[in-house]
């Protein structure tokens, strides 16, 4: 509003004054009914990207997960991008609004209280000295509000000085003095939380040691990636024991789950492809009361020798995909036992979603792609398959011999009929065809596919192995390559440490630093203490 002394005595002046504050007003509120209508169309869109994450979060099995996987990354790329826009949209049309114009209500975000766990810098703003009403200094606390806001500290680097004072025996003039602390690496100056960091960024945080090198560059560290990479070497090496007794413990379950990866590997100026291979031991879906634990191992190729290596002196159950390499292993003569193979239904699921996915012809007919018609048969047999999933979700984590009962009475009879129902389409279509070959993946491996309804501890998919392969194929895409083939056995084995941890809901990096500080001095009977499941139970990690 105008001052007073700004308001002309002329009547006619004043008119046209007010004639220009109306003219103002009305594009002010034009500007924000813009806005208001663009951020409408921004929730709305919002709305439908959401949707569509969610969406994808369900499809993570195989190869479709990868894919799925980076088109969460766009949308939650997209999602930033327009949330920030309305932002600053409003911001602005804040800044512009006037007593005139009636203020518009933007949906507000709803907002959790920050971690509790968190520390509390209490900054209380100055109170008022006097009333500012009467002036009187008469004034009495009736309470007080307390706004929080996150606030970080840059990491702090410090340099810790280990002092081993001599001292000189008066009566014999011997010299005494404390034997020097271990260090990870000899005659190194990196402390154990330091290369846990580094290793933690490495191969969970997906950074290699050239940008974690400028990072510490622009903290005033400078570290060359060469010295970087010594480091990680060192550790791993040091680590080695603890590497081996997991895979040990892993191999001694009745039943495993196993994947594979692949990996581009450095040589001679070009990449090739190599394999990262997982082995999950997880008992939790049957009640099981082992520590769950992954074994990786890396390979030059894919040839079946590796696995067929991997699980030579192993027997018992192997939930797998279709892999032509582990065929060797169930032949019924096998030493030293038999393995069994249990196949993921998710994976058979996948061959018929894919021919009946509404969606994915709806998009490529809206960008005017040639797409492929929707099959009613294997709409059908998702449907069927569906059915047998909701009754083996609602059992998920009950004991092995209450899931035997469950599947006896409720999903044996499904899958009969399913049997019955796919022998019939199988007969009455192309033996060329798409769906033909999803209806043979099933039916010539049929005894694996049901081998679930006579042992309550196999599970339905083999999920546990997708889920210790995620991260490694989102990993990579960062890291581009791996340097060598050692580079990849490297690798291999921190990826064991860090999954391990995580899979026993410890914090990796902080258990790589105590163990890192502890384990040359840790008696070698006793290393199985400083495992992820036990250290988490018993022990207490050292301040650093």
């Amino acid at each position: 509003m105008p001052h007073t002394d700004d308001i002309p005595e002329d009547i006619e002046a004043l008119k046209e004054m007010l004639r220009e504050r109306s003219a103002e007003t009305i594009a002010l509120k034009a500007r924000l009914v813009e806005a208001e209508t663009a951020r409408l169309s921004a929730d709305d869109l919002i709305k439908h990207l959401r949707l569509q994450i969610l969406k994808l979060q369900r499809a993570r099995f195989g190869p479709s997960s990868e894919r799925s996987a980076r088109l969460i990354e766009q949308f939650e790329l997209s999602l930033e991008d327009i949330e920030g826009d309305i932002a600053e949209d409003v911001a602005k049309a804040e800044a512009v609004k006037t007593a005139l114009v009636p203020a518009h209500t933007r949906r507000q975000p709803k907002r959790g209280p920050l971690p509790e766990h968190l520390p509390r810098e209490r900054v209380v703003v100055p109170p008022p000295q006097a009333c500012p009403c009467c002036g009187s200094d008469k004034l009495s606390k009736l309470g007080e509000d307390v706004t929080e806001t996150l606030e970080v500290i840059p990491r702090k680097f410090f340099v810790k000085q280990t002092v081993r004072e001599r001292f000189s025996c008066r009566a014999c003039e011997t010299i005494t003095q404390p034997p020097a602390p271990f260090h990870v690496i000899a005659r190194g100056r990196a402390g154990p939380s330091l290369l846990a960091m580094i290793l933690w960024s490495k191969y969970a945080m997906h950074l290699p040691l050239n940008r974690q090198a400028g990072a510490f560059n622009h903290e005033g560290i400078p570290l060359e990636v060469s010295t970087m990479a010594d480091w990680v070497g060192v550790s791993a090496a040091a680590l080695e024991p603890l590497t081996e007794l997991i895979c040990k413990y892993v191999f001694t379950a009745a039943r495993l789950h196993a994947d594979d990866t692949a990996v581009p590997v450095l040589a001679k100026g070009q990449t090739r492809t190599g394999r990262l291979w997982a082995y999950v031991r997880d008992d939790v879906p049957f009640g099981g009361h082992d520590p769950p634990a992954v074994a990786y191992y890396y390979s030059s190729d894919r040839r079946g020798e590796h696995p067929q290596t991997h699980l030579k002196d192993w027997s018992g159950i192997l939930q797998a995909d279709a892999y032509g390499g582990f065929n060797a292993l169930y032949g019924e003569a096998r030493l030293p036992g038999l393995i069994r193979e249990a196949a993921c239904w998710a994976h058979a699921r996948r061959k018929f979603f894919e021919l009946a996915d509404i969606e994915a012809a709806a998009r490529k007919k809206a960008a005017g792609k040639t797409q492929k018609a929707i099959s009613p048969i294997a709409l059908d047999a998702v449907k069927r398959i569906d059915a047998v999933f909701d009754i083996e979700r609602a059992i998920n984590g009950q004991t092995a011999d209450d899931r035997l009962r469950a599947r006896q009475e409720s999903i044996k009879p499904l899958i009969g009929e399913l049997h019955d129902w796919m022998t019939a389409q199988r007969a009455r279509i192309s033996g060329k065809g798409d769906l033909a070959k999803a209806f043979d993946y099933m039916l010539k491996r049929w005894l694996s596919f049901t081998a679930f309804l006579d042992d309550g501890r196999i599970c339905l998919t083999n999920n546990a192995a997708e889920r210790m392969i995620r991260p490694l194929t989102l990993g990579r895409r960062n890291w581009t390559f791996a340097g060598s083939d050692r580079g990849g056995e490297r690798a291999a084995a921190i990826y064991t440490l860090l999954q391990t941890a995580r899979l026993n809901g410890v914090d990796p990096q902080a258990w790589l630093a105590d163990v890192l500080s502890r384990i040359a001095s840790h008696p070698a009977a006793r290393l199985s203490e400083l495992l992820p499941w036990n250290w988490k139970r018993d022990q207490k990690p050292n301040a650093t």
